[in-house]
């Protein structure tokens, strides 16, 4: 993949159940005949971009996720290294995921996971697949940490939640869908809210400089009003990026570019 050069590619950031809008997002680009030829995620946007690249629709997508509540994602476990873990998304990615190596994908992919043991950003797009893609999605403390080759893996989000870096320089035209707008809480009543809270903040960093690397970038406002592990919002988020897709894409302009 190195040194080729795509025509449109897709960076999605991560948010947890908020990445629902990523579908929506996809779906409004496809109908618009807007086909991202390289995808870039992180978190949430790393498994919405597994099931795209793997050849799952959007809509099917949302299909196969919205069936499961929020403990169908997520499995408690002792609270060593964290309160819960992803064995409910890793079952959903091997019965419908067909590739099980970076390889094996339609369309190519870059994931983005935290070294912790060497605290910097890692940007996956070869070898093994789904545990590369758990890992990109284990917020810290609430979900464990992904050891791949004795190195601990967390979160993309943490250090890079909008992974342009891998693609930038390959792609006449970049698209980014970023989930996380920052609305004001009033309260904090356990230890999982206030986890969420910091997570969502910690990933909005950035992002106004980010955004500037982006010929369409695509951040819904409504979104602040979601939480980040909530899946039974997940058809209204869905929606939410949709429209705001759809809104960006009235501009002839934006047409233009990725026609």
């Amino acid at each position: 993949m190195a040194g080729e050069i795509y025509n449109t590619g897709l960076v999605l950031s991560g948010g947890g159940t908020r990445g629902f809008a990523h579908l929506g997002v996809l779906k409004a680009l496809n109908e618009a005949g807007i086909y991202p030829d390289v995808v870039s995620g992180t978190s949430a946007g790393a498994l919405a971009g597994l099931m795209y690249c793997d050849g799952i629709s959007p809509t099917e997508t949302l299909k196969i996720m919205k069936g499961s509540r929020l403990l169908n994602y997520m499995r408690p476990t002792m609270p060593r290294d964290g309160l819960l873990q992803l064995s409910g998304i890793k079952k959903i990615l091997e019965d419908h995921v067909t590739a099980r190596r970076f390889e094996d994908l339609k369309i190519p992919l870059y994931v983005s996971a935290t070294d912790l043991n060497n605290g910097r950003p890692v940007y996956f797009s070869r070898g093994d697949l789904l545990e590369v893609v758990i890992a990109s999605a284990s917020i810290p403390v609430l979900f464990k940490p992904v050891v791949i080759n004795d190195i601990f893996y967390a979160d993309g989000g943490i250090l890079d939640n909008m992974p342009v870096l891998p693609i930038e320089n390959q792609c006449r035209a970049i698209i980014g869908s970023f989930v996380n707008p920052v609305g004001k809480e009033k309260s904090f009543h356990n230890l999982i809210k206030i986890t969420e809270r910091t997570f969502t903040i910690m990933m909005a960093k950035e992002i106004i400089e980010k955004s500037r690397r982006f010929n369409l970038f695509i951040s819904p406002a409504e979104l602040r009003d979601y939480g980040i592990l909530n899946p039974e919002d997940a058809e209204d988020v869905f929606r939410i990026g949709y429209r705001a897709t759809i809104e960006k894409l009235n501009d002839s302009k934006v047409l233009k570019l990725f026609s």
